[in-house]
């Protein structure tokens, strides 16, 4: 029987386990821990109690089940994002709970605003889009010199904005053109226009 086969006994539980219930430990002489993974997990823990640090309790699981500690429910391991660097190989939170943190995240980081402030804004709003009030206001609204936030749009206008460069005269203009006032220029000379006052 080879050293790979061979069993091993834990110095904590004193129980003969198989090899792979041992982690890596290269200073070894036969290059495993000398405790098995339960008996280091549990000696690890006490070890940060001992020191006053918070240790989250462990939750047991069904194979295939993670427990997400954000929303606190088990789920399966399709509603985990994959991570090739943790030791299970999933995300620390499931899809759902990191799609929410990635939200309010990017309303922090791009406007400075949380979603409680957008939310109060949008019930500022009756829930509607102040420009059409018609769509329901989903798109966060600011100045791109300032970076103020204005408002809460729906898609449509807040894109339309977005494609008039901000600019009140621009807008000004569009709309007289929807009224049916005409802005265009008179040619008074070669190269020389009037424009409309």
């Amino acid at each position: 029987m080879g050293q790979e086969e061979r069993p091993k006994r834990c110095s904590r539980c004193g129980e003969t386990k198989p090899r792979a219930t041992f982690a890596r430990n290269r200073s070894t002489r036969d290059g495993l821990q000398a405790y098995c993974r339960p008996c280091a997990a549990t000696y690890h823990q006490t070890r940060q109690v001992a020191k006053g640090k918070n240790v989250r309790p462990r939750v047991e699981t069904p194979e295939g089940y993670k427990f997400c500690r954000r929303c606190g429910e088990i789920k399966p391991h399709s509603e985990w994002h994959r991570n090739a660097t943790a030791s299970d190989g999933l995300s620390t939170s499931c899809k759902a709970c990191r799609a929410a943190k990635g939200r309010a995240d990017h309303l922090k980081r791009q406007y400075g605003i949380t979603e409680a402030e957008r939310d109060a804004m949008i019930a500022s709003q009756r829930g509607l889009c102040v420009i059409c009030l018609d769509a329901p206001a989903v798109h966060v609204d600011h100045c791109h010199e300032t970076g103020r936030v204005r408002g809460v749009l729906c898609f449509n206008c807040n894109s339309g904005l977005g494609l008039l460069r901000d600019d009140p005269d621009t807008a000004r203009r569009a709309a007289a053109y929807l009224e049916g006032n005409s802005w265009k220029p008179i040619l008074v000379a070669p190269g020389v226009y009037q424009l409309p006052s």
